[in-house]
């Protein structure tokens, strides 16, 4: 079995529950409230930019030129394509330049990109198995929804997006890069890679958690008040 399918699969559960989150589910069938999609959007767009970063991070770790080129391609296509796709949303959601003045990352958000900055302490499989799982969710969150109606300009065009031909190709070139990359290698630096991979597939399913319950940094109010920690 390649490495990808193994890792898929020990992360079935966790993937399951991106594809079972109300968030998603809403999406599908046009009910999500837009104010949450909105919150979405924004953390997106904060998550989405230094994601390309670590597209570039992969460029800089590549072993060649064809590679180097590649990374730079997908960083290209992260800032261009989904950046543009947020930028309409942004129009369509009434997202202001006061908005973004006031925009600060929620705790998830923060947390998912900071895990993405720890892959720079290693090498290129490093920096693949902990981005690979939002380019493969995606797509396949894509794949399902593709005959979903949910009746929204919003949400057509983001299950179009995801289940497109041109991401399914990305997607399927950081797949194949990633078992190449694991081939031949010993079993702790395999399971090095796994605990990445599983870090940010658990982080893919709260990035919706966090939207759908509109994530703060406040406390909660129990917490305020000293009685959130039982006994």
């Amino acid at each position: 079995m390649k490495f990808t399918q193994e890792v898929r699969q020990e992360c079935e559960g966790l993937w399951q529950a991106s594809f079972d989150h109300p968030f998603v589910k809403g999406i599908a069938d046009g009910s999500l409230p837009v104010e949450i999609f909105r919150y979405y959007v924004m953390q997106d767009a904060y998550y989405l930019t230094n994601f390309a970063k670590m597209q570039a991070v992969g460029a800089l770790k590549a072993p060649d030129l064809a590679t180097t080129k590649s990374f730079a391609h997908h960083s290209e296509q992260t800032c261009a394509a989904e950046m543009a796709l947020h930028e309409s949303f942004m129009g369509m959601l009434g997202v202001t330049e006061e908005d973004w003045k006031k925009f600060e990352p929620s705790p998830s958000a923060y947390a998912y990109v900071s895990h993405m900055y720890r892959a720079m302490e290693g090498d290129l499989a490093d920096v693949v198995a902990t981005i690979l799982p939002c380019y493969w969710l995606y797509y396949e969150i894509g794949e399902c929804l593709k005959d979903a109606e949910p009746g929204h300009p919003i949400y057509d065009r983001w299950i179009e997006t995801y289940g497109s031909e041109w991401f399914g190709e990305l997607v399927q070139e950081q797949i194949e890069r990633m078992d190449r990359l694991a081939e031949g290698l010993p079993s702790e630096r395999r399971q090095e890679l796994k605990d990445r991979f599983r870090r940010s597939s658990y982080y893919e399913w709260n990035f919706w958690q966090q939207a759908w319950t509109l994530e703060t940094w406040e406390l909660p109010a129990q917490v305020k008040a000293g009685v959130g920690y039982g006994q």
